[in-house]
């Protein structure tokens, strides 16, 4: 096992699966106890078996983190399990109900409830993040996921909007810790066909079809690859270890050279 992360201790949101659970296990594999949580707890308990398995330490937590009460409860059983807090990263995010559907045919309610996860979530977690962090006095690191559509035109227009309010979070939250040593970043994953995201925007493919839809995503991105759930967590890995103790404020695509071109 490696030790970049060694004796830290960290909270993942949305660690059911896809982005959450490959850098919850990611994080344990480099010596970090890890808070696996997620709206789903029978997902978040496997991926606790997973890391528990290579020999890691991690508890599940069920957590909606668009309710703030459970967003505290989940922070409290963090330190509570393991002393203190050094890593939060607050990774949950939902798609549009329908992937492609216009901006007209958005609801109020879509509406609100994409702002409320997407935005609303991060900002909890920042909060929550912040305050333990404060209390501790030994500063701390932040992680966001946002999007590349937070950064250009690129899928739905309200979800886009909300991964743009995560990025502007980011920054302003960054250089608001900064004296207190608090980083805060944010990756922002292009198209990840290969994770559950498609499912939950209610396109349901086989592996047939999934392995085609890749195929054509990755031909969008001059690295000519998809995204998947394990370069999101290598550049999570990267960003919350000790290596990028200079690093705040970013907003870092992990897009195959997208929003480059």
């Amino acid at each position: 096992m490696s030790t970049a992360l060694d004796g830290k201790s960290a909270v993942v949101t949305g660690a059911g699966s896809g982005v959450g659970r490959a850098s919850a296990v990611r994080f344990a594999q480099e010596g970090a106890r890890v808070i696996v949580a997620d709206i789903d707890l029978d997902q978040a308990k496997e991926t606790v078996r997973q890391i528990e398995g290579s020999g890691g330490t991690a508890v599940p937590v069920g957590v909606d983190v668009a309710d703030e009460e459970q967003v505290r409860v989940m922070f409290r059983t963090a330190v509570d399990w393991f002393n203190r807090l050094d890593i939060v990263f607050n990774n949950v995010g939902i798609p549009t109900p329908r992937l492609g559907m216009s901006f007209e045919d958005h609801t109020l309610e879509d509406f609100n409830r994409l702002v409320a996860v997407n935005l609303g979530g991060v900002f909890l977690g920042c909060k929550y993040a912040v305050l333990q962090f404060k209390s501790q006095g030994t500063g701390g690191v932040i992680l966001n996921t946002g999007s590349v559509a937070g950064l250009v035109a690129w899928g739905g227009s309200v979800y886009g909007a909300t991964k743009g309010g995560v990025l502007q979070l980011t920054r302003a939250v960054a250089i608001e810790a900064a004296p207190f040593d608090i980083r805060v970043n944010a990756i922002c994953p292009a198209a990840m066909p290969l994770t559950g995201f498609m499912a939950a925007g209610g396109l349901q493919v086989d592996d047939a079809q999934r392995a085609g839809i890749a195929g054509k995503v990755g031909e969008q991105h001059p690295l000519g690859r998809a995204i998947t759930a394990e370069d999101c967590a290598e550049a999570a890995l990267y960003l919350v270890s000790d290596a990028a103790r200079n690093i705040t404020g970013v907003a870092l695509p992990v897009d195959g050279g997208y929003v480059a071109r």
